[in-house]
């Protein structure tokens, strides 16, 4: 009997805790349910986005859904939340060759990555909700940067006048990314990137 006793605790201490198995089992349900959200975001925006098509889609019940996202604006803002923009800042030791990694960078991320398929709906979104009009700040800080980092490292070595309008050059080196991805729909090739470096510096 004593054994079996002492069987019974060397298995309980063996045993994760119940919390533990039932928090891995909620984190996989939530991020099932928040990747089907983006899938779903990216196919159709948010206009055509569902609770129902969700849970269908990644096999979480609406019942559990609603647990963790009271309301289906919770669900789309959460899961925008998730999207990220951020870029790596080169040293490659010229102005030119530090815009060129990070524009051809975004330029590929435009065609692959999930916010570029999402953000039309966000900022429709962003025009009436501030916490869609947050996360399209996010994202468009997440651009800036690294371009703002290299342009005033270029105006310490000199490659830029120290009067520069930084603000206006990140327009002008964004601006026309943006444009061909949504409005023209026109490819965005290595020669356009250099094309677009080459009026941006220029301007100053």
């Amino acid at each position: 009997m004593a054994s079996e006793t002492s069987a019974g605790r060397q298995q309980t201490r063996s045993s994760p805790p119940r919390s533990t198995r039932l928090d891995s089992r909620v984190a996989r349900s939530r991020h099932a349910v928040l990747t089907a959200t983006l899938e779903l975001l990216s196919e159709g925006g948010v206009g055509g986005f569902s609770v129902d098509e969700v849970a269908r889609r990644c096999g979480v019940a609406k019942t559990t859904i609603y647990r963790h996202w009271p309301t289906r604006e919770a669900l789309v803002v959460d899961a925008c939340s998730r999207l990220s923009a951020e870029q790596e800042i080169p040293d490659t030791g010229s102005l030119e060759g530090d815009l060129t990694a990070i524009l051809t960078s975004i330029a590929h991320l435009l065609h692959t990555a999930n916010w570029s398929a999402v953000l039309p709906s966000i900022i429709d979104g962003a025009e009436r909700d501030p916490e869609f009009a947050a996360i399209v700040s996010r994202i468009q800080r997440g651009h800036a940067a690294p371009l703002r980092e290299v342009l005033a490292r270029a105006t310490s070595r000199g490659e830029l006048p120290a009067h520069a309008g930084l603000s206006t050059i990140v327009a002008g080196l964004l601006g026309p990314l943006f444009y061909r991805r949504w409005f023209s729909r026109e490819p965005i090739d290595d020669k356009f990137v250099q094309a677009i470096i080459s009026r941006a510096i220029a301007s100053d």
